[in-house]
């Protein structure tokens, strides 16, 4: 099951377990069943502390089928997978195994004991696709919350092996996190994200703590590339360095290929991210995660700090601050779009797209990301019908070749999408207009992936900052804005070419013209009490 590099590298995980782990195993005499008891085989021969439990009788005995249930025999921990945890899961099983196995988790202590000391009982279904990248943050961050607290489990299911539960349940997206019956959540979430759904009044306790910061030397925005970029940059000064954000890893996060990073030949999102974060936690950097900025309020004179509202209600105050928020997925803004999000309308053809397997399916967007998408899902779905505003195809050339040659590829120009149809549940056809012989025309489908492109993430600056038509925010060289003391970086800014090197790149260069901008200011005082 394992190839001997992956059970090499295995191995040596394993050997953080410091207390004995169970595998139960819910078989039958499935394909699918014979290559899960062929993995716990592989996994319990690399170490002593595991062992197997094939279909045990009792309570566990009504688990999907096939199921692997990871327990701790120090404190009866249960973690599940229902399906094989490959593809971008493996590393979701590694964890659970070592967290199971006593390995401490690199959470925050008071994030521990928070979790530790949430009253009642969390039962959480989890689906997802081997191949969303996604998917994996969510699954283990509930399963280190089963982990350290025996009254939360979570199963993580495979959507493509338990089709029937997909179907019942109208799943059109992943991960999509039911709590004790009843949806919890859809797409990407946080572990603080998680806890503050849970914990009424854990908001409010990191609001508290966020307002008892000092102020910073310097507070950067945004947690992808350009973001990461800046505060290595500014902690290597030796100033005080912070960074704010909603999520880690910003955009970054929902890539799958990476091959144009110069010197790294190949690469995924996630890895990149995590390395990033690694790099940043090397420095002396105060990262606060989850958290969404909400307005920038300018330094009042020379002597003032620039403030940072948060939606939380908290605020920061910073000499010097830098915004690198990034960019999200346009949207077509037509009728129905919003209705059937997540039911059918989808953004990540990697994440969603095994979800419409032998279904046909629209992709709205003739660009690069369009043409991938639609190459991608061609290999999944029955039929992919690509709708082009313009008169052409604006990918690469090698990209529309290679769509050309794809038989369940069909690809309609002057295409305008008017709307988006359903039956109150799921997508089920999607108009559009020629807009060459001003036709309409409607088409059934089960989803459409929209690939339209990137919409700055300033929608909390205009009034306050100096944007393009597009909203983009306008720098100098340096990365100067129109507001003293702030500074931009990335796919936020007017900067033309929107790539994970050029983001890296403007947020060091912004960093050096913010502690430039530093060093020839007056140090203020942070609040009134300390001048005092």
């Amino acid at each position: 099951m394992l190839d001997t590099t992956l059970k090499q590298q295995l191995s040596s995980y394993l050997q953080q377990l410091q207390s004995a782990v169970e595998l139960s195993l819910f078989l039958d005499s499935s394909p699918k069943s014979i290559e899960l008891k062929n993995l716990a085989q592989d996994i319990a021969a690399l170490s002593p502390l595991i062992t197997i439990n094939e279909n045990p009788e009792g309570n566990d005995s009504q688990e999907r089928t096939p199921s692997m249930l990871v327990r701790s025999v120090n404190t009866n921990s249960k973690i599940r997978f229902a399906g094989i945890p490959m593809g971008h899961e493996f590393t979701s099983l590694v964890l659970a195994l070592l967290h199971s196995g006593g390995h401490p988790q690199k959470l925050e202590t008071e994030v521990i004991k928070q979790i530790r000391e949430l009253p009642g009982n969390f039962r959480f279904e989890s689906y997802v696709s081997l191949s969303c990248q996604n998917c994996p943050d969510v699954i283990q961050a509930l399963n280190m919350m089963a982990a350290l607290n025996p009254n939360i489990t979570n199963v993580m299911i495979d959507g493509a092996l338990f089709s029937e539960e997909v179907h019942s349940r109208d799943i059109l997206a992943v991960p999509s996190v039911y709590l004790n019956g009843e949806l919890f959540a859809q797409g990407r979430i946080s572990l603080t994200e998680i806890l503050n759904k849970l914990d009424t009044n854990a908001e409010a306790r990191q609001a508290d703590k966020i307002n008892a910061k000092e102020a910073f030397d310097f507070l950067v925005v945004g947690g992808g590339p350009a973001g990461a970029s800046a505060a290595i940059y500014g902690a290597r000064k030796g100033i005080k360095t912070g960074l704010v954000a909603d999520r880690f890893g910003g955009q970054v996060q929902d890539t799958m290929a990476i091959e144009n990073f110069i010197s790294v030949k190949a690469t995924e999102g996630p890895k990149l991210v995590a390395s990033l974060e690694e790099h940043v936690k090397d420095y002396d950097v105060d990262v606060m995660n989850g958290q969404r900025v909400k307005k920038i309020i300018e330094a009042q004179s020379a002597g003032d700090l620039i403030t940072i509202e948060l939606e939380s209600g908290a605020s920061l105050q910073s000499r010097s601050v830098l915004l690198a928020t990034g960019a999200r997925w346009r949207e077509i803004n037509v009728p129905g779009e919003q209705e059937y999000r997540g039911k059918g309308v989808a953004y990540c053809p990697h994440c969603d797209g095994p979800l419409f397997k032998g279904k046909s399916v629209a992709v709205i967007g003739g660009g690069n990301s369009g043409i991938e998408a639609a190459i991608d899902l061609a290999g999944i779905v029955e039929h992919v019908t690509v709708l082009e505003f313009d008169s052409s195809l604006r990918a690469d050339a090698v990209l529309q070749e290679k769509a050309k040659t794809m038989a369940n590829i069909e690809i309609i120009t002057n295409a305008q999408t008017t709307e988006i149809l359903g039956n109150g549940k799921r997508v089920t056809a999607i108009k559009y207009t020629c807009r060459k012989t001003n036709t309409e025309h409607q088409l059934t489908l089960a989803g459409v992936f929209v690939q339209i492109g990137l919409v700055p993430n300033s929608q909390f600056l205009h009034g306050d900052l100096e944007l393009t038509s597009h909203g983009e925010i306008i720098t100098q060289s340096n990365g100067q804005t129109s507001m003293s003391g702030v500074f931009a970086a990335g796919d936020v800014t007017d900067s033309p070419y929107k790539q994970i090197i050029i983001a890296m790149g403007s947020g060091a260069t912004s960093a050096l013209g913010a502690f430039d901008h530093l060093i020839r200011t007056a140090q203020p005082m942070a609040n009134t009490e300390q001048a005092a």
